[in-house]
């Protein structure tokens, strides 16, 4: 099973988009894709026309009940979307009190990691969406995952927020924190403007190592998609935003699969 988090610690580069689009495309490959949304701005329900402050349960229910994490509990969050084979677990506004409530219990570091553990002969996949602020639910969804997907606007200002997720990333290596591979994806790419032009050619410069090799186009199609309520591969078929992602699916279904021939045999 795939598990990928989606973050960075500024917010308007992409994330939701991202992750709506990249599971739209496992769908279409006949995966089974549940997208947890961990932001208490519930972007990811509003997206696919749910209001998570009308659902019964939310994420939240899940860090409240931390110590009683089963099959059956985590099953009664999840929701069904208008595509088939791709569930959403909601977020709620009640999520921004987790770090004040409930963030220095022990064991809420690794929640998600228990709930995607009770899940996996469930899903194919599990992509989790993040907010942009560091805090317990963040180094949650980074504990948990296998491979990070950082999201960046190509313009001036997003540079600095990706400075700040990749201090932050390095922090959690240097504390002693297992921190999973991370590619750096440059979005909403115009090749007609010299500020995206500038900015790809800085993130080239600064992280050559960790930077995808492409970029996401600006597409008007995706904009269109989340206004229907749809992942963009459901709604926009094969347009260039598409396209794009598709691409770096395939590159991250090809790491995966390579570090899955180098991981040493367990038992």
């Amino acid at each position: 099973m795939q598990v990928w988090t989606v973050v960075n610690q500024k917010g308007g580069v992409g994330k939701t988009t991202t992750v709506v689009s990249l599971a739209g495309l496992l769908v279409q490959q006949g995966k089974r894709v549940l997208m947890i949304d961990t932001d208490p701005q519930g972007s990811l329900g509003y997206y696919l026309g749910l209001d998570p402050e009308e659902l019964p349960r939310s994420l939240y229910d899940l860090f409240y009940h931390h110590q009683a994490i089963s099959t059956k509990l985590c099953q009664s969050v999840i929701v069904p979307t208008k595509v088939e084979r791709l569930h959403l677990m909601p977020a709620s506004s009640a999520l921004a009190t987790l770090d004040r409530s409930l963030g220095n219990k022990p064991g809420m570091g690794f929640v998600l990691s228990r709930v995607i553990e009770s899940l996996k002969c469930r899903y194919d996949a599990i992509i989790i969406d993040c907010p942009p602020v560091l805090g317990v639910l963040m180094i949650n969804a980074l504990a948990c995952c296998q491979h990070v997907i950082v999201p960046v606007q190509t313009e001036y200002l997003a540079l600095k927020g990706l400075g700040r997720m990749v201090g932050t990333l390095e922090r959690m290596g240097k504390s002693g924190k297992a921190i999973p591979p991370y590619t750096i994806v440059p979005t909403m790419f115009d090749r007609r403007t010299k500020a995206s032009l500038l900015a790809l050619s800085e993130l080239a410069r600064s992280y050559p190592e960790r930077l995808w090799h492409s970029v996401i186009p600006v597409d008007t199609r995706l904009r269109d998609a989340s206004l229907a309520h749809l992942p963009g591969p459901q709604f926009a078929g094969r347009s260039r935003g598409i396209n794009a992602y598709n691409e770096l699916l395939e590159g991250l279904l090809e790491r995966g699969q390579n570090d899955g021939k180098h991981r040493p045999a367990s038992g």
